[in-house]
């Protein structure tokens, strides 16, 4: 069964299949996360104040403009992967973070506030959405591993990040903070970016090995953190989430390539929408057959994975 699911998700995952089912063009505006165009920069676009480069990463903007700047400082690394750092391998996370802005799973699945929806702040990315958590170890963890490895040189300031409302503890706020809550986390993105740096020639599989070896550590270390958040989602969505953080280890040992084409061709399979109770697999009718399949295969992949351990 595993093998057999496997099997379908690497279908999925296949530039073929990928690019048959994917129309989309690399000039355009629809390729790039939303809002692309209004992130930050610059290190020195955010609030600076006291001495201090000031993130709130609980807003999509400012998220999305923590991973331009790691696009940014990186591409130089890339220049032989394409023009315009579209071959730059750090793709796939901000594209999986405009996905989860796109479907609304960053907004306050509680309902208690209007964190997240029209009529309230729609760009706040709310603590209480499992989604937000997880990319969290996905976004600014990287990102002040970047920082300690050097890839924005001798920084004249300070990184601060602002905590959320609710949950202080789950998460840390600076380089100093993370390196004392999760060293050996921190550790393994800043070797990412120290061998992106020192790998001479540049070999991409080499870089992928580390980016998706950090990856999967990020989510073993939020994974249980926020377990009870999933109290919040639909069961299909919950399942989706859990799925989907299962299936991380096994993409991670394909090397997939997350380029900004290659991860667009597979977002493509990805559900456009929150689950809600009454979706049913395999036959959600606003999804497409491959949407239905690849989540069936997510779904049978986590359980045998439960059952082999």
């Amino acid at each position: 069964l595993s093998i057999h699911a496997l099997l379908i998700v690497t279908v999925a995952l296949s530039p073929a299949t990928a690019t048959a089912v994917s129309k989309k063009d690399a000039t355009r505006e629809d390729v790039y996360p939303p809002l692309w165009d209004l992130a930050p920069e610059n290190l020195l676009d955010f609030l600076v104040k006291d001495k201090k480069i000031i993130i709130n990463a609980w807003n999509y903007r400012e998220r999305l403009g923590v991973y331009k700047n790691l696009l940014n400082s990186s591409a130089k690394y890339f220049t032989d992967f394409g023009s315009q750092n579209l071959g730059n391998i750090l793709w796939g996370l901000p594209l999986q973070h405009g996905w989860q802005f796109h479907t609304g799973i960053l907004a306050d699945p509680s309902g208690v506030t209007s964190c997240g929806y029209e009529g309230g702040d729609q760009l706040c990315i709310s603590v209480r959405s499992w989604w937000s958590c997880m990319n969290y170890y996905l976004s600014v963890i990287p990102f002040l591993g970047a920082v300690e490895a050097g890839l924005f040189g001798q920084l004249q300031y300070e990184i601060e990040i602002l905590p959320p409302e609710e949950r202080r503890a789950d998460f840390c706020y600076s380089v100093a903070d993370c390196w004392s809550q999760f060293p050996k986390l921190m550790d393994e993105w800043k070797d990412y970016f120290d061998n992106s740096a020192t790998l001479s020639p540049f070999k991409l599989d080499d870089a992928l090995h580390l980016l998706w070896k950090a990856h999967v550590t990020s989510i073993a270390y939020a994974l249980p953190k926020f377990q009870d958040s999933l109290r919040y989602l639909a069961n299909p969505e919950a399942n989706f989430g859990e799925d989907w953080a299962n299936a991380v280890d096994f993409i991670a040992a394909t090397h997939f390539n997350t380029d900004l084409q290659n991860t667009n061709n597979f977002q493509v399979f990805l559900p456009q929408r929150m689950l809600v109770e009454g979706d049913v697999l395999p036959s959600i009718s606003d999804f497409s057959p491959e949407q239905n399949n690849v989540l069936v295969s997510l779904r049978a992949l986590h359980k045998a994975n439960q059952l082999t351990g």
